[in-house]
Order: C-alpha cells, then structure tokens, then sequence
C-alpha cells in the first residue's frame, strides 16, 4: 500500500446486521480490506455463506480515502446504480478506508422501485456501520537515536511516554537505536530529547512514513 497521508478510520473486525424492508431482508457484513484482493476474497467468503442468494451486492475502499484508495461496487443483478453505488456512497461519506461491505438481499415478494431500493441499500450499510468498531491508522516516521550510554534510560523513558515502537539497538562506542513515532509527535518528542540530553543525542529520521493503527470508538 502506499504511504498514508493523512490519517484516517477503518474497521477493527468485522460485523453482520439484517434489516428487513417491505419484507425482503439485506443482510449486511462489514469488514477490513486493504487491498482490491482482500475485498474479493471477503466477498467471496459471503458468497459461500449465503449460497441461495440471488443478489450479493459489494462495496470497497482499499486505502486512504483521502487521496490515492482504490474503490470499486457491484450491483450484482440488481437495476443498475441501485445496489453498489449507494453502498459505496455511506462509506465514503463516513470517512472510511480499508473497508468492504457486502449487502445479501432476500426478495420478499413486494417490489421496492428504484428509489426504493437505492435508500433499502444505503440504510443496510449505514446500519451495519453505526455498531462496528473502528481505528485510526495515521502516518509514522522512523527515527534513529544516536546517543552515549549515559542516555539510554533517558530515550527509553520518553520514548515510552509517547508510545514508540522501539526496535533492535546496536551497541558500538555509541548506542543506535530505530523506533517510530507517530508523525504529530515527532517534533515534540525531538524536543524534548534536545533539551533534556542538552543536544547529545543526535537525531536521524527515515522518510519512509509506514501506517499504524490505534484503537478509536466506531462512527
């Protein structure tokens, strides 16, 4: 995936709620995507699940919706622009990436119009969405801390404050040592390493920004 821009939502999991409307029933299940593959690989496990189905409607945002995402829908045998298009629409009017939703409908017998259909859609997802729980994946730096010994309780015990990922030190007449951060922090955690180590620790940082996640209530 490319490198993350902005942060942004995705779900943590995945989720299944039926609605009925005019007695046909939409079953719908949301889940995490990350890739065009990852989406058709979920669609196709809820082709399996509901073999008998006639319609399997799908929607997907592989990426940061901001900029750069792959999306894609499927009406899949319903009018077209009824089913995958206001599917797609609540998710990216929610913000989300790294997302697929899937909606099984069960005819109930009564015709639901275009109009009627296209709202029976949007409200399946929309539903499914207000209970699934999401994080934020937001944009990393990685850094490279080189410093004497005598600082290394002092790197560690910052770096633990603000919840750096720490990797391997390679101990030589200096102490290297890789961590990443998530990028608002950078400056801050800069900072403060300058003014509590009076400039000794000399600070390198990697351009190769890396997403990570961190946990956060659902939409």
């Amino acid at each position: 995936m490319p490198a993350v821009q902005s942060p942004y939502q995705h779900p943590d999991g995945r989720i299944e709620r039926e609605l009925e409307v005019k007695r046909s029933r939409f079953i719908t299940r949301i889940g995490h995507a990350d890739s065009r593959q990852a989406a058709m690989d979920f669609i196709a496990d809820c082709q399996r699940d509901y073999p008998d189905a006639r319609h399997v409607c799908w929607a997907f945002v592989a990426g940061n919706p901001a900029g750069g995402a792959e999306m894609g829908c499927n009406d899949a045998g319903e009018p077209a622009g009824t089913a995958g298009k206001p599917m797609l629409s609540v998710l990216e009017h929610k913000n989300l990436g790294d997302v697929v939703a899937v909606v099984i409908r069960y005819f109930g017998g009564i015709k639901l119009g275009a109009g009627g259909l296209v709202r029976a859609y949007g409200a399946a997802v929309q539903a499914a969405l207000d209970g699934l729980p999401l994080v934020w994946r937001r944009p990393t730096t990685n850094l490279e801390l080189i410093f004497g010994f005598e600082h290394e309780d002092l790197v560690r015990r910052l770096a633990a404050a603000e919840n750096a990922e720490l990797g391997d030190p390679v101990y030589g007449q200096q102490v290297r040592l890789p961590l990443t951060l998530v990028d608002d922090r950078v400056e801050a955690f800069s900072r403060q390493l300058t003014e509590q180590s009076r400039g000794q620790i000399r600070i390198r940082q990697d351009d190769d920004r890396q997403p990570t996640d961190q946990e956060e209530t659902g939409l």
